[in-house]
């Protein structure tokens, strides 16, 4: 593929499977854009600026991954960009028959495609969720981060 995905989530925290699944994305696509979504209906747990800053410091060796935020729906900023790709990273059943639909979705009404990759074994437990859990409740996820990673405590 001689295109730019975007890999968008929340990313509140990043995590090792979110890490993982933009390596091998890079397989896939000469350049990765992470688009963090800011979400008006999502509480999150840390700032626009904290979760850029943690995306920064996990791909800071890799020069063809560009971090960005962005607010409404994801494909329309797709068309903006001129991005034909997302990419997306499947855990499990469930994963995969809540982003069928929005895949088929985004390809029929803008035209922007989607690649799904399986979650690498050793990270298909990991969910932001749990590991925002895990930190809230002073716990050490760092076997849940990206290696060296520093999540500031809540």
């Amino acid at each position: 593929m001689n295109d730019v995905a975007l890999f968008p989530g929340t990313f509140d925290p990043i995590t090792l499977g979110h890490q993982l699944l933009i390596e091998r994305g890079l397989q896939q696509f000469p350049e990765i854009w992470i688009g963090i979504g800011e979400n008006q209906g999502k509480t999150t747990l840390y700032t626009l600026a904290e979760r850029m800053q943690m995306l920064e410091q996990a791909f800071a060796h890799l020069k063809n991954v560009k971090i960005l935020s962005y607010t409404g729906l994801t494909a329309v900023f797709c068309r903006k960009e001129g991005i034909n790709w997302i990419l997306r990273g499947l855990r499990n059943t469930q994963d995969f028959e809540y982003e069928r639909n929005i895949a088929q979705l985004n390809l029929e009404l803008y035209g922007v495609d989607t690649l799904f990759l399986a979650c690498d074994p050793k990270a298909s437990h990991i969910s932001s969720t749990l590991v925002r859990d895990i930190i809230c409740h002073g716990s050490d996820a760092s076997a849940l981060l990206p290696p060296g990673m520093v999540i500031p405590p809540k």
